[in-house]
């Protein structure tokens, strides 16, 4: 299998879509309450030590076999105090919220998943366990995931239709995709809009979530250690996204929330001030994650894919991409046993693969490639064996279409630079008319050898990005 990379460098490039939010919204803002009290590490819950993660405690470590009651009570604050003022908070201003329920955390904890249902909250899962998934076994993960679902099920009276692990593994998402039965997931912090992922054929829907408007920073290094900060980075968040929204190009902010974090007093206050700065606004969607889920399904679908660059077979790669370069499909080949991924599957990304070939070869191949090339209204016009591309090229330009006056000048500055460099006038015929062409031949016969080289290695670069234009996406 040729070599690819699968991380996703390029997403939606400069063409941010202009998503319409609904009520020609400029922006949609998401608040998630993470519901993991119940459901961190602890001996009681069978793991082999007690929680470390995001608490008040400076510096926690996990205690192997033992129990950590100061952690454990934090926890405690976060469902007995934290949950109830979040919840009176939210609910008396009518903002919608998505929860993400820990499986084992939401069946301890009765009369807040009430609560939550009584409010339409959103109850997302959060997997089975509030623990790290990162050293688990695929399968191992895939069984707590259904295990996680199945919970879910019976506490909540219907499976999730949203994931969100937050301590992942590598295969999470992937894990989701195969399940199949989530509306979106969540496991990615990579764009600030949904997209769709595709896994083996399936078009999953991401939904992306934030570590930075989060008050988890209240509990890590270099984070917020006030309110006013808090309020301060949601504000500046809002305001920038907002902008965006009211230029053209609605966002989405996400927000997330802990109960044993935000919903201490001291904390809380500053989340209050920002409810109230959102709903001052006009345009502004407040949803639930599985709202803008439907929304954006509905209005941005998941494209039936034509087979990409990065995913398509060696033989029909070099069929369609083996003469961007004339008559040099070594190019092409070098490329797709090169590092492909989705970055390379638009003209500008798989130019840059082939162009870094040609760019790395030698100068005696380079020299074949520019080799390859026709005279412009030369004799293989003439007699119609120029290849498909050159063909239309060339037409574009009217070389198809020369007076005899016009031919006879063409045909006596070929004959001239090709004596003189050794390889024929090279020009992306597309970027000009057919007298800025015999300006350019008649200045550049002019250059030297090595200047003249490099002018024509780059008019063959920029050649085939133009014929990449014509097959792929720009950006």
């Amino acid at each position: 299998m040729p070599n690819r990379y699968p991380r996703d460098m390029q997403g939606c490039g400069a063409n941010t879509p202009k998503s319409v939010w609904p009520n020609n919204a400029a922006i949609a803002v998401q608040f998630v309450v993470n519901y993991e009290e119940g459901g961190e590490n602890n001996i009681l819950h069978g793991d082999k030590a007690s929680e470390a993660f995001l608490s008040e405690i400076v510096g926690a470590a996990a205690w192997p076999d033992q129990r950590h009651w100061n952690m454990e009570s934090i926890y405690e604050y976060g469902a007995r105090a934290g949950f109830w003022r979040l919840h009176r908070m939210f609910t008396s201003r009518d903002i919608p919220v998505t929860v993400y329920g820990v499986a084992t955390a939401l069946k301890r904890s009765p009369a807040q998943v009430e609560a939550m249902q009584n409010a339409d909250w959103e109850i997302a899962s959060h997997g089975l366990k509030w623990i790290e998934y990162k050293d688990f076994e695929k399968d191992a993960e895939r069984d707590d995931m259904q295990t996680a679902i199945d919970m879910h099920a019976a506490v909540t009276g219907e499976r999730p239709l949203g994931w969100y692990t937050g301590r992942c593994s590598v295969n999470t998402v992937d894990l989701i995709c195969e399940e199949g039965g989530f509306e979106y997931v969540s496991d990615t912090y990579a764009d600030d809009l949904p997209y769709w992922y595709d896994h083996r054929g399936h078009q999953q829907l991401i939904i992306p979530y934030t570590l930075d408007c989060n008050d988890m920073r209240f509990a890590t290094p270099q984070g917020f250690n006030s309110g006013d900060q808090f309020y301060a980075y949601l504000k500046d968040t809002f305001d920038v996204l907002y902008a965006e929204g009211l230029a053209g190009h609605p966002k989405m902010m996400n927000i997330g929330l802990h109960c044993r974090l935000v919903g201490r007093p001291g904390r809380a206050a500053a989340l209050e001030r920002f409810l109230d700065y959102v709903q001052s606004h006009e345009r502004v969607w407040c949803a639930r994650r599985i709202d803008i889920a439907r929304h954006w399904r509905e209005h941005h679908p998941a494209e039936t894919q034509s087979a990409q660059p990065s995913q398509m077979e060696k033989d029909a790669f070099i069929e369609l991409y083996g003469g961007i370069f004339e008559h040099s499909p070594w190019i092409a080949e070098l490329a797709f046993d090169d590092e492909l991924g989705p970055a390379n599957d638009t003209a500008c990304g798989l130019h840059a693969a082939l162009v870094y070939h040609f760019r790395s070869a030698s100068d005696e191949a380079k020299l074949g490639v520019l080799n390859a090339h026709p005279d412009l209204a030369g004799k293989l016009a003439a007699a119609k064996q120029l290849t498909a591309e050159s063909t239309q090229e060339q037409a574009s330009a009217g070389l198809d279409a020369l007076t005899d006056n016009e031919r006879a000048e063409f045909t006596a500055l070929n004959s001239a630079y090709t004596d003189k460099f050794g390889f024929p006038f090279i020009i992306a015929v597309k970027d000009n008319t057919k007298a800025q062409i015999l300006d350019a031949f008649k200045q550049r016969i002019e250059n030297d050898q090595s200047e003249e080289f490099k002018t024509a290695c780059k008019q063959v670069e920029r050649i085939a990005r133009l014929r990449l234009n014509d097959i792929l996406p720009h950006d």
